[in-house]
């Protein structure tokens, strides 16, 4: 990558402060700072955020940059929201969480969510007529919510004028980042 491309994005991650499977977060992020990309990270509070490693051992604590009352999503390319089980089924309750998404959805910007973080899709109630995937767990939340859903180990829908990108679980990372950088790319 040139600095041409994701170093001119900013992207926006949303997460509450326990839960969220330490890779799914931390991977996407450490990669995108790397490239130079702004990367905020909103939380429910101010506290620290507790990851977990495979939804159960505790991960790194990180510092959430804002809250996701704070946050405000026109200054973003790119929402990212991550799994782990009881972070996603938090954070979909959340009502900051359903006008950021409804936000990025409406305005046409892409949105990258991996493992359980399409419940906060469900919940937003954007996945009509979109193909995705998830943790396997999920088909049945987004086939209720008119999405169709696939397991592969990303999937790209470009339908009703908003590109979603999914995965199912930290082992499909590689291919989740890569369609991330993707949508980042800065057209010459």
């Amino acid at each position: 990558m040139t600095e041409n491309d994701v170093s001119k994005r900013n992207v926006l991650a949303i997460v509450t402060n326990y839960g969220v499977e330490q890779d799914e977060l931390m991977v996407p992020v450490e990669h995108l700072r790397g490239w130079g990309a702004q990367v905020d990270i909103a939380a429910t509070s101010t506290d620290g955020i507790e990851t977990l490693v495979g939804d159960k051992n505790p991960g790194k604590t990180v510092r959430p940059d804002l809250t996701l009352a704070d946050a405000d999503p026109a200054r973003y390319d790119l929402l990212l929201v991550p799994g782990g089980t009881l972070n996603a089924d938090t954070l979909r309750l959340q009502g900051p969480t359903t006008d950021i998404v409804r936000a990025f959805t409406e305005s046409g910007r892409p949105v990258a969510a991996i493992c359980h973080g399409p419940w906060a899709l469900v919940e937003a109630g954007v996945l009509e007529g979109k193909r995705l995937t998830s943790y396997a767990s999920l088909r049945t939340d987004i086939g209720n919510a008119g999405g169709d859903w696939t397991d592969e180990p990303v999937v790209v829908d470009d339908s009703n004028g908003w590109k979603l990108i999914t995965s199912r679980k930290p082992g499909d990372l590689e291919p989740f980042v890569r369609e991330i950088d993707e949508a980042l790319a800065v057209q010459q």
